[in-house]
């Protein structure tokens, strides 16, 4: 137990059960295992353990924890050092297969780059499907923490066996799913948020999937418009958002001329957003519901809990200050995509560049 204080996640815990022959103080080492995010936990029983009660084996299944048991007759030794040589091949393996993965990213053309490193893994003409998983400062952590960061997301990340791979890359953790249907790529994404959210409840995590492409040379696709619904997650701190579902919106956050997008809403909506920062008012936000509602003071009223009268004092002072009439319904749709557009920016603040 003293070893297990130690423990960053991902770890194998192997015993030969001296010192947890109880019922309870196996329990106590699973639900440690577990709290430290391990890989799992390998049992030499049938001397000191005899068998594992189905408490702890129950515990085990329940938190998806993966417990081995082997006989006492296989001496621990051999195990562990056969178990070595495989994740050292595997994690050299695992760093060419990110490598290859990156260059696909970056140059798609040169497929004689990355192709022979991908081709015994992927089906490199079939589909791919791109999430991006970030908190907004992954890379502004250091080195060792980001690393103990993925260690516990690839734990949760259940169900991705084959055809897929984990790894960091310009500020997120990206998950590339390759040859499956889209729906299963929403069912293990869905139990991995999920996940997340139980057992990483004091980090803001957010997703953003793709819509799937076809062929590796779109990679590169697949991961603008995983960046763009990892945006609009950021933005409105939900998750995952997937691409495909974000209407408008897609347009909006593909759109990479930052400059060209403040310029925008800062011809547009500047007066409003000055006025709300140096009077503490919130005309911005009875815009955008007023241009959500279609010009209903009624629906303003209640969607924002107002009063009517203080709807109407509020609209006559942002037609004052606006650039544009507010009452021309011309206006209403550059209006309407220029407040859309302040999400947009909201959530580039939090990407990283």
């Amino acid at each position: 137990m003293t070893i297990l204080q130690h423990f960053s996640g991902k770890e194998l815990a192997v015993t030969t059960g001296l010192g947890f022959q109880t019922e309870e103080t196996q329990l106590a080492l699973v639900k440690s295992l577990h709290e430290r995010s391990a890989a799992g936990l390998l049992v030499n029983t049938g001397y000191y353990v005899k068998e594992m009660p189905p408490s702890v084996v129950s515990f085990c299944d329940q938190n998806d924890l993966p417990l081995l048991i082997v006989p006492w007759e296989v001496y621990l030794a051999d195990l562990i050092k056969d178990v070595s040589i495989r994740i050292f091949l595997q994690s050299e393996a695992d760093e060419q297969i990110s490598a290859a993965l990156i260059r696909a990213l970056e140059k798609p053309e040169e497929r004689n780059r990355y192709e022979a490193d991908l081709r015994a893994i992927f089906d490199l003409d079939g589909t791919f499907q791109i999430a991006l998983v970030t908190t907004g400062s992954l890379d502004r952590m250091d080195t060792v923490e980001r690393r103990r960061l993925s260690y516990r997301m690839q734990i949760l990340l259940a169900g991705l066996t084959h055809n897929g791979h984990f790894f960091y890359y310009d500020g997120f953790f990206v998950i590339v799913m390759n040859a499956l249907a889209e729906s299963h790529c929403r069912e293990i994404l869905g139990e991995f948020s999920d996940r997340i959210r139980k057992r990483m409840y004091d980090l803001p995590v957010c997703i953003g999937v793709s819509d799937p492409v076809t062929d590796i040379q779109n990679l590169q696709k697949a991961y603008r418009r995983a960046r763009a619904a990892a945006g609009m997650a950021l933005a409105r701190k939900t998750s995952p958002v997937y691409f495909a579902e974000m209407g408008v919106y897609r347009l909006l956050y593909m759109v990479d001329d930052r400059e060209l997008l403040e310029s925008f809403c800062y011809e547009t909506l500047g007066p409003v957003l000055e006025y709300d920062a140096s009077h503490g008012t919130e005309y911005m936000k009875t815009l955008e519901t007023y241009l959500a509602c279609e010009g209903s003071i009624k629906a303003v009223s209640e969607s924002l809990y107002v009063h009517r009268n203080t709807i109407l004092y509020r609209i006559q002072a942002i037609k004052k200050l606006l650039p544009i009439s507010l009452d021309d319904p011309q206006s209403h749709l550059t209006l309407r995509i220029a407040s859309m557009l302040q999400s947009v920016l909201s959530g580039r603040e939090n990407l990283p560049e």
